[in-house]
């Protein structure tokens, strides 16, 4: 019987099809071949060279996330912030100005419910308009937001001022990473989601510099500059996006082929027509199959279908990666400055501890490239969050005896260990995954859910660890790490049980391994059939 074609892959010749399990089979023309034979043996030395205006362009755009960071690490460090307490605080008990547990919690998780709304609108948003539009509505959007933060005469105000800000920043939070996945090869896919976390750690090490070099001021600037400097990103990263290219995945899902083509022209190099790298006919080639292979086995393009069928499973993973962030403690991290400061540091000296926190964190992100290279996503997950849960038990146990200034020392201390290891394992490798595990025609939805799951568990971590820290409130201190580290042993039972290693596959072998629902031990070595058809072509020649 002759197999069904998609109406959305144009042949000109084809020499296989590649059956999905209980459907009509979907005939793979030779140009998609061509490419997923060729990405799937392309070293990630060559990707770099051929793809290095899309590793640009994608640098460019996760740049917006570096907002992001700064903004988080800006309204936690300034709950230690002198100037910023007297201003909108009152008079503690131990002699300090200070604000309330409940204002604390108001502030962070004012964010953490704009980027709830933000997320959910980037969902349908860019999926309509395409990802530069969209991006460059939200810069346009942050630059008005700073006027209520830089003006806020009163804490109500500053409240109200981050939930808006929250909204352009959850559009950043996963808008950056589903470009990324789509304008680069599966050689360099990691790299370049992992950026991602670089860009917010660099936020935070830049958000934690300004306060430092500030935070001698005794004025109203020494809070308001660091406000104002958030207009300093939307404008040039603005100008750039309008230059940037178009997801060349945006573009098939819109039926617009041939935008595709000049796309993917403009996020490569004119040596890209070689024998082994593909020509970006044969990407779209493969672009397109992928999406008519996923339309074969029923995805749609709602939030709904993220549920339905073998896409649960998916949304799944993407959720409980990035729900692990939040479960693993890794709260705690904007908290040190607030340690030091109880083991005695005078102010200035704590600031530069956490100088040195994000410092390590930058560091972390680096050895984490070079660390996925050899181990894989999985085995960097799991072995990260069992290393997080032990560093989260010894704070729990060093804090037993009575509060004292060597306690918190050894606390701070183990909170910046705590960095480098997260930051080199669950906190950029969980980009890549979430980004890697939806099917390409729910990537920018189930994405929007997972960071969403995150956004949620924030509100709750937002909640209660400034009162787990507020010495007028519950006062745990390092015993915290009791309550966190078991709940990073949870999330380290499941990785280990349902998460599955997406190193090397294409996106469409991805599709065919869920598909077949491959159990997760098995998603490694398992083989899909979409190269024997490429290496059987070659042995009959």
């Amino acid at each position: 019987m002759e197999p069904e074609k998609s109406a959305n892959i144009e042949h000109v010749e084809t020499h296989g099809t590649i059956p999905a399990p209980g459907h009509a089979e979907v005939v793979v023309s030779t140009e998609a071949q061509a490419a997923l034979d060729k990405e799937a043996t392309m070293p990630a030395l060559q990707a770099f060279k051929v793809y290095r205006k899309a590793v640009a362009w994608s640098i460019l755009m996760s740049c917006a996330i570096i907002m992001e960071g700064y903004d988080v690490v800006l309204i936690g460090s300034f709950f230690a912030y002198p100037q910023f307490n007297e201003k909108y605080g009152h008079l503690m008990s131990d002699g300090s100005y200070g604000l309330d547990a409940k204002w604390q919690a108001a502030m962070t998780n004012a964010m953490s419910c704009g980027q709830i709304i933000g997320v959910f609108l980037n969902g349908i948003i860019s999926e309509r308009f395409g990802y530069r539009r969209t991006l460059m509505g939200c810069l346009g959007t942050t630059i008005g937001f700073v006027f209520i933060l830089f003006f806020a005469p009163n804490v109500q105000t500053l409240v109200v001022g981050e939930l808006l800000m929250g909204v352009p920043l959850g559009v950043y939070q996963t808008l950056t990473v589903t470009y990324a996945t789509e304008v680069c090869p599966v050689a360099i896919r990691a790299y370049l989601t992992t950026y991602v976390n670089l860009c917010w750690v660099l936020g935070q090490l830049i958000a934690s510099g300004v306060l430092k070099g500030l935070q001698t001021r005794t004025d109203q600037w020494a809070y308001r500059i660091p406000f104002a400097i958030q207009w300093a990103w939307p404008v040039p990263i603005f100008v750039a996006v309008w230059f940037a290219p178009e997801s060349p995945w945006w573009l098939v899902r819109q039926d617009r082929r041939e935008d595709a083509v000049k796309s993917l022209n403009r996020l490569t190099t004119a040596t890209i027509a070689s024998a082994d790298v593909p020509s970006a006919d044969e990407t779209v080639a493969m672009i397109a199959y992928t999406n008519a292979l996923e339309k074969q086995i029923e995805t749609g393009t709602s939030y709904l279908d993220c549920f339905r069928s073998v896409d649960l499973r998916r949304t799944e993973i993407a959720c409980a990666v990035w729900a692990a962030q939040s479960l693993c403690g890794s709260g705690l991290m904007g908290y040190s400055t607030v340690f030091y400061q109880r083991a005695g540091l005078a102010v200035s000296q704590s600031f530069t501890m956490s100088l040195v926190q994000y410092a390590i964190g930058v560091v972390g992100t680096f050895a984490s490239w070079t660390m996925m290279t050899y181990f894989g996503r999985r085995t960097l997950y799991v072995c990260g969050l069992a290393a997080l849960a032990a560093i989260l038990f010894v704070i729990g146990f060093v804090s037993i005896p009575p509060a004292s200034t060597s306690l918190s020392w050894v606390t701070g201390s183990m909170l910046l260990v705590y960095t480098f290891i997260y930051d080199s394992t669950v906190g950029p490798v969980c980009f890549s995954l979430v980004a890697e595990m939806p099917s390409s025609r729910l990537r920018t939805k189930t994405v929007v859910l997972a960071r969403n799951v995150y956004n949620v568990l924030n509100l709750v971590t937002g909640i209660i660890i400034p009162y787990m820290l507020n010495v007028d409130a519950w006062n745990w201190r390092g015993k915290s790490g009791f309550f966190w580290g078991s709940l990073c042993v949870c999330c380290l039972v499941w990785s280990f049980f349902r998460l599955p290693e997406p190193k090397g596959r294409s996106y469409a072998e991805l599709d065919v391994l869920f598909e077949r629902r491959v159990k997760t031990r098995e998603f490694r070595k398992a083989d899909t059939g979409l190269l024997d058809v490429g290496r059987d072509l070659k042995n009959d020649v």
